[in-house]
């Protein structure tokens, strides 16, 4: 069945794209016109990631590369390449998208919402009917923190964290009315936080926790070591110092963190979170495995949706290790916003859509993948040694933060 892949070039549409060559023949990638060789970059990670010599040799004639803007009707193209492309199509995977969590909602909405348009105007021009395969995200529950969320639910009655989870529950809303309006079925998949242990290089996307740390880091940077405490916290001999010069660039080196731990005096900063909250963070390589399995089933007719999360959640404290090591911090998880807050303190509101999920504690339902793929749809642990590894440590992996002295009892079911 011929298929077409947008984003193919992303952290999860690079993974995407290996499970749907071992499932087609061949795969048009819709790259975003002007972006650069598609081709080549899909070459170097497969290269990278240890894939069969005879699956690279094969890329030129497996892959066609359409270059094309999800942003403009027609995605870009004449009305007969349009056309031409849209009939040759027996599916269509949509994977681009901005993640920016602190992105303004109208350029969010011209990326996921538009795009999201220009691909299923794509789907209802082919001859053939092609079935949609839609990959959403998780965090459609929006800024409900506690609870459980259901893949069948679909509301903003919580509101969001950001502009980017409002962005994506508009897209969502968008393929429900076009599924109904065109009487196709559309498969939605849902994932969580996508992680993984491969290490940073330049020539693969970024990992979605690296925008995380060049943000702390930029801002204790940005702040300097004299403005790490509260103004009234500060001795009155405490004279002005220089900013830490190994605190990483957002477009250079990585900071060289033994000489942060070691020379750096670690700043102590507040955020707010629940010490006893929890995030779902999946392998994005399983998470992509599991995606083409659901998509091999037939689907219903109507909006099928799947949570594609992993089994166990990551407490936040293990969250808060890591961005501890990576950011050469001390932090602490207060209730509220603090009264008299520091100078990076004072920084880092500029990004509540970063800070907002230390204070999570939902859980979201996968029994339909459960049920459909059993054992299999079951992931390796993700814990702090496996994250650290993802973001290309200069050191052994931090030991946790320690527990407070009385902890909130964490439920003891699977998503603890």
């Amino acid at each position: 069945m011929p298929v077409a892949l947008t984003g193919a070039t992303g952290f999860l549409g690079l993974r995407l794209l290996r499970q749907l060559l071992g499932a087609h023949r061949s795969v048009t990638v819709l790259a975003h016109a002007g972006s650069g060789d598609a081709l080549h970059r899909i070459t170097r990670f497969l290269e990278l990631t240890g894939a069969p010599e005879p699956l690279v040799a094969e890329l030129p004639a497996r892959i066609r590369v359409v270059e094309t803007d999800l942003e403009r009707p027609r995605l870009g193209l004449s009305a007969p390449a349009f056309h031409e492309l849209a009939d040759g199509l027996g599916a269509i995977w949509h994977s681009a998208g901005s993640i920016n969590l602190e992105g303004d909602l109208p350029q969010l909405r011209r990326t996921n919402v538009d795009g999201t348009r220009r691909v299923l105007e794509l789907a209802a021009a082919g001859r053939r009917k092609p079935v949609v395969h839609h990959v959403s995200t998780a965090f459609v529950a929006g800024a409900r923190r506690d609870g459980v969320a259901y893949e069948d639910e679909l509301d903003d009655a919580s509101g969001f964290e950001n502009a980017y989870e409002r962005s994506k529950y508009e897209a969502e809303k968008l393929v429900h009315a076009w599924s109904r309006e065109h009487g196709r079925p559309v498969v939605v998949l849902r994932p969580s936080i996508l992680v993984t242990d491969l290490p940073p290089h330049p020539d693969l996307p970024s990992h979605p926790l690296q925008v995380i740390e060049r943000i702390l880091s930029d801002v204790r940077r940005t702040a300097g070591p004299e403005h790490e405490r509260p103004q009234h916290e500060r001795p009155q001999h405490e004279g002005p110092q220089h900013a830490d010069p190994a605190a990483r660039h957002p477009h250079g080196p990585g900071p060289d963190r033994r000489r942060l731990r070691t020379t750096v005096p670690r700043p102590r900063i507040r955020l707010v979170g629940q010490p006893d909250g929890r995030l779902n963070l999946t392998q994005v390589e399983h998470a992509a495995e599991v995606m083409v399995r659901l998509a091999g089933r037939t689907p219903s007719g109507g909006v099928d949706t799947y949570h594609v999360v992993h089994d166990r959640d990551v407490p936040v404290r293990t969250v808060v290790s890591l961005l501890e090591g990576l950011a050469g911090m001390s932090i602490d998880l207060v209730a509220g916003k603090p009264d008299a807050p520091s100078a990076l303190e004072a920084l880092l509101d500029f990004y509540p859509g970063m800070t907002a999920y230390l204070g999570h504690r939902r859980r979201f339902d996968d029994t339909r993948v459960r049920t459909l793929l059993g054992p299999s749809a079951v992931s390796a642990p993700v814990d702090l040694g496996y994250l650290w590894s993802g973001l290309g440590p200069e050191e052994p992996v931090p030991a946790p933060t320690p527990p407070p002295a009385s902890p909130t009892a964490v439920p003891s079911d699977r998503y603890a």
